[in-house]
């Protein structure tokens, strides 16, 4: 695991490692342990091969410990040269084929893999290769630059073209520290930060910065063309097809998951360094778990996190009782509200305002995490795989309900008052029926929406009049026309997995993690495992309100009874609890007072009302208020960073 960036520049000038320096300095944390350049032509050779071109890198060691396996490297000639961050899971059998077909190899890391299988299979290696990762290759002889991301985005890369430069970097710190770049705050953008709390793939709230979405190529041409090309997506069967498989027996599919699994799991224990697990107490980290006992030959390395101040948000009591039936090595930290202090370094290692409070915890388990191994595995994706949240459920429930029950319940939720917990029964079903009353992917949208039919309010009006209609389904229309003929199940899963998982769940764990230089590894995401389930028909995941259906079936074995049949609680900070007592006064003083910066662009009464009805417990409303603290803390530390169109 690594940072990489990267300059090209058509303008005839030479690319130094003096200009290298400062962005690859800040991407020290995910790669502290060695750093790199590479530049074409080489500082102070004669000018004339069109364009001028330099590779940074900095390493995490994982696989081949050595230094001659440092980046940036070449293949045999020097006329290829590549920058990686992630890891290749079937580097070993590329490996083979390429030595097969007479490829020499110095290193022993995955890699020289990525060098050798572009010589032999052009643009076209992205397709074999199966993994993680972001990476930058140049072609010398043909003067053109590769970026790359993984199929699912696990691993970040953006970059930015202004004229005659083009940066790239694992993340956008680095291209702010070119002294060339000019970018602004996306006046444009807020709608859609308020919306989902980040601003969706492939844009940014930077002006001028974008991210290579997963599963694409992107090229960079001599000619200054840019290409770019999605090589991989995840696809669902149409309706028809999906109810003909319904033949497929259940021991069968129970049968076939287990191994599929347990053959991801098998993969990501590739390291040359210690390796563990997160482990939340939830169904898909102890599957991890289970499976990593059953193919370790040491106890594994276990880590959990609790939070103080609120006890119901607390899993340590869960995930306990899986280290103990896996006998394993297990530690424990507790979140108090005093980690509220690390906001302002949250903001850094996000790059802006991140609307994802469990990135707190996220935080600080890495950091824990890191004084033990180097590798953590992880059971992201298993929610997006056998639809667990429980917004499925809900949103398939509610094409169900007739108008009138609507009607009916809004009327009565319109006499209750509001409590001040979203976890509250009663707030619940108030989300439920609003969420109800709109078409399906309206309203399953609406289930994720931070600020709703408020961010127009929200917006100084002299902002908002220079917006077009805030559409909530924007980030979602790209796909609709992929989906429509895929079941409503299927549908969701897609979309969730294009939005929620990409911009939120994957961010959250590569910069919290990476802050720490801590590589995590998701065996839920393994391609092979990702396609096999997609092809599964809808009642082997979701059946009734039951949750991750196969998935129970297929692991019945393996867990305490009290993990399988528990309900999906989330990661979630309890930050209402804390901003109504440890954490008020830092609260008040950063949103109320009126040398606030956010006042340039949000309307300020909006923002004390809002925080008034929380703390006065007439709303919940932690999340809102964490995005608009972040978004505070961001501008604060952004000074010279104005609002551009």
């Amino acid at each position: 695991m690594c940072g990489i960036c990267g300059i090209v520049d058509f303008s005839g000038r030479p690319v130094s490692e003096v200009a290298l320096a400062p962005m690859t300095a800040r991407l020290r944390h995910r790669g502290p342990e060695a750093r790199g350049f590479f530049a074409s032509p080489a500082p102070g050779a004669r000018a004339g091969a069109r364009p001028a071109v330099g590779l940074g890198h900095t390493r995490l060691k994982i696989i081949d410990l050595s230094d001659g396996a440092n980046q940036p490297l070449c293949n045999e000639d020097g006329s290829v040269w590549v920058i990686f961050n992630g890891e290749i899971y079937n580097y070993v059998e590329l490996r083979s084929e390429l030595k097969a077909s007479g490829h020499q190899f110095r290193t022993e890391s995955d890699t020289e893999t990525v060098l050798h299988l572009y010589e032999e299979a052009g643009d076209a290696l992205v397709e074999r290769l199966e993994g993680m990762f972001a990476f930058a290759l140049w072609d010398e002889r043909r003067r053109r630059l590769l970026l790359a991301r993984d199929r699912a985005g696990k691993k970040p890369l953006f970059y930015s073209r202004q004229g005659d430069l083009f940066v790239f970097g694992s993340e956008i710190k680095a291209l702010l520290a070119h002294p060339d770049l000019r970018t602004g705050i996306r006046v444009d953008a807020l709608p859609m930060l308020f919306l989902y709390g980040c601003v969706p793939t492939p844009d940014t709230l930077y002006g001028g910065v974008l991210q290579v979405p997963p599963g694409h190529l992107l090229t960079l041409e001599s000619s200054g063309d840019l290409r770019l090309r999605q090589y991989w997506d995840w696809s669902f069967p149409t309706e028809a097809a999906s109810i003909a498989a319904r033949t497929l027996g259940e021991r069968e599919a129970a049968a076939r998951l287990r191994e599929l699994l347990a053959a991801a799991v098998r993969r990501r224990l590739i390291a040359d360094v210690p390796v563990g697990a997160f482990l939340s107490g939830g169904l898909d980290s102890s599957i991890v778990v289970a499976l990593m006992s059953q193919l370790m030959s040491q106890p594994v390395r276990t880590f959990s996190i609790g939070f103080g101040g609120d006890a119901s948000f607390d899993e340590t009591r869960y995930a306990r009782l899986v280290a103990e039936r896996y006998r394993t090595s297990h530690t424990e930290f507790v979140v108090e509200p005093r980690s509220f202090d690390l906001i302002e370094k949250l903001v850094d290692v996000y790059d802006g305002p991140f609307g994802d409070s469990s990135a707190i915890a996220t935080y600080m388990l890495s950091e824990l995490t890191r004084q033990h191994v180097t590798v953590a595995l992880n059971g992201d994706g298993g929610d997006e795989l056998f639809a667990g949240y429980p917004r499925f459920a809900r949103s398939l429930l509610s094409a169900r309900v007739p108008r009138r029950v609507l009607h009916l319940g809004q009327t009565v939720l319109g006499w209750l008052p509001s409590p001040g917990n979203h976890r509250h029964l009663l707030n619940r079903a108030a989300r439920f029926v609003r969420s109800a009353e709109l078409p399906l992917l309206e309203g399953f949208a609406r289930l994720t929406l931070f600020f709703h039919e408020d961010v127009r309010d929200l917006i100084l009006p002299s902002l908002a009049s220079r917006l077009a209609s805030i559409d909530r389904l924007a980030s979602l229309r790209p796909y609709l026309d992929r989906i429509a003929r895929w079941s409503p199940l299927s549908q969701l899963l897609y979309l969730n997995a294009k939005t929620y998982l990409v911009d939120d769940l994957l961010v959250k764990m590569d910069r919290a993690s990476m802050a720490h230089a801590l590589e995590t590894r998701s065996p839920f995401l393994d391609r092979e495992l990702m396609e096999f389930t997609a092809g599964l028909p809808d009642h082997f995941k979701l059946r009734g309100r039951t949750t991750k259906w196969l998935l129970r079936r297929a692991f019945a074995d393996a867990l305490p009874p009290a993990i399988l049949k528990r309900r999906k609680m989330g990661f979630v900070v309890p930050l209402a609890t804390w901003f109504r007592g440890e954490l008020r006064g830092a609260l008040e003083a950063l949103l109320l007072t009126s040398e606030a910066r956010l006042l340039e662009y949000l309307d300020g009464r909006y923002v004390r009302g809002l925080v008034g009805q929380h703390l006065e417990g007439r709303r919940d409303a932690e999340d809102e208020l964490w995005l608009l603290l972040t978004f505070e803390v961001w501008l604060q530390s952004q000074k010279g960073l104005r609002a551009c169109a």
